[in-house]
């Protein structure tokens, strides 16, 4: 179950914090370079494709971060597969409840409060 939970988290997180910082890195190196230019007018196409050359890079993680949200996302459980498992977790609890309770000879009750006999006093 913390693996189903880890993997939502991953995949709901993932791809906004990868744009965040690629669109904060974008804005510096957009800001820097037009600095760079506003400096020194003749050496701007220089400046210019290097800042395209990094744009490029700093745009190339997010389509990485984008594609592993896919693939990530692919690897969730549907609903119906995602209720089985809850329900599959949450009998197995149960089973170690009962079988706690039976362990510590703690008297069981059913589902209306009425105590459970046990099964080895009827012999």
């Amino acid at each position: 179950m913390i693996y189903l939970a880890v993997l939502a988290f991953g995949v709901t997180l993932g791809l906004p914090i990868a744009v965040i910082f690629a669109s904060t890195a974008q804005g510096k190196a957009t800001s820097t370079a037009l600095e760079g230019i506003a400096r020194q007018p003749e050496s701007s196409g220089k400046i210019q494709t290097a800042m395209i050359i990094g744009l490029a890079l700093i745009e190339s993680l997010v389509i990485y971060a984008l594609l592993m949200f896919f693939i990530l996302q692919a690897k969730l459980p549907e609903g119906d597969m995602l209720r089985g498992m809850i329900d599959a977790e949450a009998g197995k609890a149960q089973i170690e409840q009962v079988q706690e309770n039976a362990a510590n000879g703690v008297e069981m009750e059913d589902a209306n409060g009425v105590e459970m006999e046990d099964a080895g006093e009827n012999e």
